[in-house]
């Protein structure tokens, strides 16, 4: 890695709905590598990274919206392994630069903007033959690390998990992590995935070409319903939990994945979807930068 991990943590969150449920749930703070790469964006970007510097190229060129977690971590990222990065950025520049595209370009990167409809051509033979004429010796990685790649990363999460933990719970953005994760499960294991977009109904789709398989539904199970409005949308309810669990728990979350997957998961066994002695591992992805969009005072911490 490129970063250590042996801040990592996996902490338990007592609750008497927990007891009463006959069901444990423990944190895997991924978010406690580092301030800037943390979560799943280190070990979602290891291959790419690895590979570019063994192949000596210049740098990386990546793509996402202006307050993408995946953009930030790529360019401190590339600052520190002494490579260049370029962001694409989803849509025409802004009077005034997000909290984490000013990140970016103060980690090293250089942002160019382009049409929302110039970015939904991003995977088209057009546009990346045009990319590479523009920045030769680039290495490129997808936005999120939606590659296999990204998920042979990604896989190296379950190295932390207990093997006896039942369910290992993440949140769905490009569906990479959690493809990963389910290259690494053993018999008695699940994933849980909450997709943190609003009709995100190709998961099944996303793992496949991820993986090159298909999962039974004793592997995977996919809990809709908790995006809260859409991607990095939010509701007074999530803010009121998340505040509540850092007031319990000192467990810092954000709005955008960690903080609606935590909220699935909990309603989620409220309901009973998890059998009596089910033993729970959620995973925090990081990305607590974007927070710093929300107005002061919002949250507690």
């Amino acid at each position: 890695m490129l970063f250590p991990v042996c801040n990592i943590a996996t902490e338990n969150i007592p609750n008497e709905l927990f007891d009463q449920k006959q069901v444990s749930l423990s944190v895997l703070r991924l978010d406690l590598i580092h301030n800037v790469v943390s979560g799943n964006k280190l070990y979602k970007l290891h291959f790419f990274l690895k590979d570019a510097i063994e192949q000596s190229s210049e740098g990386i060129i990546t793509f996402g919206g202006a307050y993408s977690n995946h953009l930030v971590a790529t360019a401190f990222a590339c600052r520190e392994a002494g490579l260049r990065s370029i962001g694409i950025v989803r849509g025409e520049q802004p009077n005034i630069l997000s909290h984490t595209l000013k990140a970016c370009l103060e980690y090293g990167m250089q942002l160019k903007f382009v049409s929302r409809q110039s970015y939904d051509q991003k995977e088209s033979p057009g546009f990346l033959k045009q990319l590479k004429v523009d920045f030769q010796n680039y290495a490129s990685v997808p936005e999120g690390g939606y590659h296999p790649e990204g998920t042979a990363g990604a896989k190296l999460i379950m190295d932390l998990i207990d093997p006896e933990t039942t369910h290992i719970c993440c949140a769905a953005g490009t569906a990479t992590t959690g493809a990963g994760l389910l290259l690494g499960l053993n018999e008695k294991q699940q994933v849980i995935m909450v997709p943190v977009l609003k009709n995100m109904v190709d998961l099944e789709q996303r793992i496949l070409f991820l993986t090159n398989r298909s999962f039974a539904s004793k592997q995977l199970k996919i809990i809709p319903g908790y995006h809260f409005g859409g991607y990095a949308k939010k509701t007074q309810a999530l803010i009121d939990f998340m505040n509540l669990m850092y007031e319990r728990h000192r467990l810092p979350t954000d709005f955008v994945y960690t903080g609606k997957m935590l909220f699935g998961i909990i309603d989620s066994i409220k309901n009973d979807d998890f059998p009596a002695g089910s033993k729970i591992v959620a995973i925090h992805t990081g990305g607590l930068q974007g927070n710093l969009s929300l107005p002061p005072g919002t949250l507690v911490f």
